[in-house]
């Protein structure tokens, strides 16, 4: 496990006891979905200065940004990939918190290309081990929903929200994509092991979910791992597309010119509040 950071408080004059153990300082973990948003985030501060360690095939990154320490990494796609690197993190790492960034399908009503989405709670849509058990519920758990940590999530909405305040918080880029006014929604984001991309399977979710916001691949599984770890995190999701088709862009451009510098602007935000 990589060795923490120690803050080390001032020593008491010699007449008085021993000089306290230092506290240790965990670090915070930033998960990114995609290259270009771990790119755009390291662009903010000195690559060369990062600290590269590969476990388990993934590239951690061990730094600071806004003087904080910080474990960057690219997770992968996929609940197994989500599960494995957040046990990484906590086991390897002893981070203190795991802010995971990325993009999804919007599901919800009024969710919009360009949104962002904070999960309250997240739920693996794919999961179903009916009639032992009640479907979504994740066996021997006795719950289908797991929820972010409150106080993460909130000081990443107030970072969202001062980002979403600028004219252009996304830039032009993101205008010339058709985003425009940008809004910052928070509730149920699910999950599962397949692209969602077709109409029929979104009216489905939206049946047996009527508040799901978001669908995407990693967030629930991530958030299962981080709960039995005891790990606080946060789920933020730029919304890409609607999961039915029935709005999209230019999606590997909206991830260069949008998502990933809108993650990277809000990050940046909740970090230098700190």
């Amino acid at each position: 496990m990589l060795a923490p950071i120690m803050s080390t408080p001032s020593c008491p004059s010699p007449s008085e006891m021993s000089c306290p153990t230092p506290t240790p300082i965990r670090p915070l973990a930033i998960v990114s979905a995609l290259h270009q948003e771990l790119a755009a985030l390291l662009a903010r501060g000195h690559e060369a200065d990062f600290e590269r360690q590969r476990h388990a095939g993934r590239d951690f990154l061990v730094g600071q940004l806004h003087g904080v320490p910080v474990v960057l990494v690219l997770c992968g796609i996929g609940k197994v990939a989500a599960a494995t690197t957040a046990t990484l993190l906590a086991e390897r790492f002893g981070v203190g918190a795991l802010v995971f960034t990325g993009v999804a399908g919007g599901l919800g009503d009024g969710v919009k290309v360009g949104d962002l989405v904070l999960a309250d709670t997240l739920l693996q849509h794919d999961m179903d081990a009916s009639p032992l058990f009640p479907r979504f519920e994740v066996p021997l758990t006795g719950r289908s929903r797991f929820p972010a940590d409150a106080a993460l999530t909130q000081a990443l909405a107030t970072a969202c929200e001062a980002v979403l305040a600028l004219p252009q918080p996304f830039g032009a880029a993101a205008e010339a994509l058709g985003v425009s006014r940008p809004a910052l929604h928070r509730g149920l984001i699910v999950s599962g092991d397949r692209f969602v991309g077709a109409a029929s399977e979104c009216a489905a979710l939206r049946q047996a979910l009527p508040d799901a916001l978001a669908v995407e691949m990693e967030g629930a599984a991530l958030a299962q791992a981080c709960h039995d770890l005891g790990l606080p995190f946060a789920v933020l999701r730029s919304i890409s597309d609607r999961a039915d088709d029935s709005a999209h862009v230019d999606f590997m451009r909206f991830i260069d010119e949008v998502a990933s510098r809108a993650s990277a602007a809000i990050v940046d935000g909740w970090l230098s509040a700190r």
